[in-house]
Parts: C-alpha cells; structure tokens; sequence
C-alpha cells in the first residue's frame, strides 16, 4: 500500500473536501490517504472545523497552540516523530512560505521519496526580485511534480524552470454542492432588498475603500440602487466604517462581521451578485463559492481565478481593481431591469461544476503519479 501525506498549514473545510475526494478516487489504487497540518489555529482565518469525524485521518503537529507559540526545533520534534510512527511514501506539500515545509520536503527528498508541491502562487502576486527568484528555480528541483490553481499558476512554475509537462491544474476548488442553490435558497433571507456581496478580510489588498467609493458613484447614478453587503472583518474595520458613515451609505452599506461557512449561506442564497474587488489574491475561492451558489460575478482582473473562472459577459465580467469608475459601471450594468440575471447565474453554476473536488482529486493523482514515475 503508498501511503500519501498531504501537508496544509491548516485544514479547513476547503481542505477537508478537497482531500477526502481524494481518498474516495484512489480506493482502487490501493493508495492510502493521511493529512498533516501545522495547527489547528487557524493561522490567517479563523475556522472552526473538527476532524475526529473526518473520512481522512489528520495529523496536527501543534494541537489548538498558535503557530508563534511554539520553538520551530519543537515542531520539528513533533514533525519527525509523526513521520518515523505513519511512515508515508509521498509527501504533498503546499508550498514552502513556512520553515517546516521546507523541512518535511528536505526529509523526503533526502530519504528518496518523491515530493509534490501544491502552488497558486502567479508571478504579478508581488514585485519579484532577481536573486529571489533565482534561489526559486534552485529550490523547485526539490520537487518531482505540481499541482498549481490555473493558467497563471501553471507559466509562473514553468518560468521558473518546472518541467510542463510535470505540473497539473486543478487545486483551487471547493465543495460545490454546499452551495447549490437547490439547498441555499431555502435558507432564510438575510436582507428583503436586493443586494451585492463581498466576503473578505478586511485587509488593504481586498480594495474595500476603492469598493466602497465604487458603489457610492453607483448609488448616486441609480434611480433604484442595490444595497452592498461587506462579511467579514480586520484591521480596516473602523476605517471602512468611517468611510461609510462619510459618504452616508449607512442605510445602504451592511457589514455583517465574521462569519463560519454555515453562516454565510444564506447571504450567497439570496444575493443578485457577488463582487471580487481584490489588488492582489492568488486565486480567491469565494469566487468559486458565489459561482457555486449560481451568482453573477464580477471580479478583479488582478484575482487568480480571473483567467479560468469569469467568462467575460456569459456569468460575469472584469475589471481593473484601480478603476473606481469601470467597477461602478459594472454594477449600474448587471443591476439593469434587462440584465439576465438567471442566465449569468446558471452560467457560473455550470462553469464551476469544471473546479470540483473531484477535480482536485484527479489533478493530484496526475501530479503523485508523474512524481513516482520521476524519481
């Protein structure tokens, strides 16, 4: 039997699903599937999932204590002692931004045993330097194969020296039956006016301020505007809603905090539209989500999934998150009486039943195969 270790910082329902399709895709090879992760603290977003009833079984170095809580030689500790008692034989890994990524891959690599790296790092992500970028395509040789988000994913890895052929899309997905609209609709409505919806951190690269101005040249123009709905929270908290109060969107701007999964359903169920307005994000899986929940999207040119998820004027449109102007014109367009709604809306369902877990499952397997075959 190969056993397969797949290392996240931490498993969210995103991971969960994603690993769970593939335990059920690779029963026949006779492959089993374990999960590590660092902490059960979430790290960036505060998730609240439990594991002990999870198909896959999941490691966790630290337990609940937080990442900066604890010496790396202890993690380490706790990282060696889990490989000597599970023993994998492939160890897929997302990424290498965390010392004790690069620790694991060293471990498999100095053992002989193959490595896969999960990436949706894209090249315009941040300004790159030459000797970084450099000391990149030395490191990438660490592993056999890739499993990468999309297109831009896909030529970043290839610039940086990662064979074509070796690197295999798929990873960014989600659970879409979740959100189907069969199951969501039904929830309770939120709000009893129309509305768009955000859902993000609260944080300067999700371009709430340029969203927020956007939407107020919006509601001058609009003889019956829609409202906008902000989930989530952070550090710009108390600046957005002194922006809101400034601009007197009170009435028309809600923010609902932060919200677990099961919360935000109805708010997906029963929006008109889901707005994606971020500088810079690698991918952006709340796309797949209101795609999921059979919502029109608009998003930001800047986004990951821009490229593989919006298909320009059939389930949403596009724009640069800079343009405050391009971003309000979008919204008088697609809250126009003779906008079809329902169309887009079914579009981005049927697009996205392309980005499944299954999807997930058949592009890692591609990605442990080619790996195995390699080392």
């Amino acid at each position: 039997m190969t056993k397969i270790l797949v290392f996240f910082d931490n498993y969210s329902h995103y991971h969960l699903a994603r690993v769970n399709a593939l335990r059920d895709h690779v029963k026949s090879k006779n492959w089993e599937v374990m999960g590590m992760e660092i902490t059960r603290d979430g790290i960036d977003y505060q998730w609240q999932n439990q594991l002990t009833d999870n198909d896959v079984p999941i490691i966790s170095l630290l337990g609940n204590h937080k990442l900066d809580e604890v010496r790396f030689s202890d993690i380490a500790k706790q990282l060696f002692n889990k490989l000597r008692q599970f023993r994998p034989d492939v160890l897929v890994v997302a990424g290498y931004h965390r010392q004790i990524m690069i620790l694991a891959t060293l471990v498999f690599r100095a053992s002989g045993f193959p490595v896969v790296l999960m990436s949706e790092s894209k090249e315009d992500d941040s300004s790159r330097k030459w000797l970084v970028e450099k000391a990149k395509k030395l490191w990438l040789k660490s592993y056999q194969s890739a499993h990468v988000g999309g297109k831009l994913h896909r030529d970043y890895l290839i610039k940086l020296g990662m064979k074509p052929e070796g690197i295999f899309t798929g990873y960014d997905v989600v659970d879409n039956q979740t959100f189907h609209p069969d199951v969501i609709k039904k929830l309770p409505a939120p709000f009893t006016f129309p509305y768009f919806l955000t859902v993000n951190r609260f944080l300067p690269k999700k371009n709430l301020f340029n969203l927020i101005h956007a939407y107020h040249q919006y509601h001058q123009q609009s003889n019956n505007p829609w409202h906008l709905i902000l989930c989530g929270d952070g550090e710009l908290k108390v600046q957005i809603i002194q922006l809101i109060t400034d601009l007197e969107l009170k009435d028309y701007i809600h923010l609902t905090g932060f919200l677990q999964q099961q919360e935000l359903l109805p708010y997906f169920g029963h929006a008109q539209c889901f707005i994606h307005a971020s500088k810079q994000e690698q991918w952006g899986l709340v796309v797949n989500e209101a795609m999921g929940a059979s919502l029109p999207v608009i998003v930001s040119r800047c986004c990951g999934c821009f490229n593989d998820l919006v298909r320009e004027g059939v389930n949403g449109f596009g724009f640069d998150p800079e343009n405050i102007k391009e971003l309000s014109d979008l919204m008088m367009k697609i809250s126009a009486p003779h906008c079809n709604l329902k169309a887009m809306g079914e579009a981005s369902l049927q697009h996205i039943q392309n980005y499944s877990p299954l999807t997930f499952a058949e592009g890692l397997t591609n990605a442990i195969t080619f790996a195995q075959n390699s080392k």
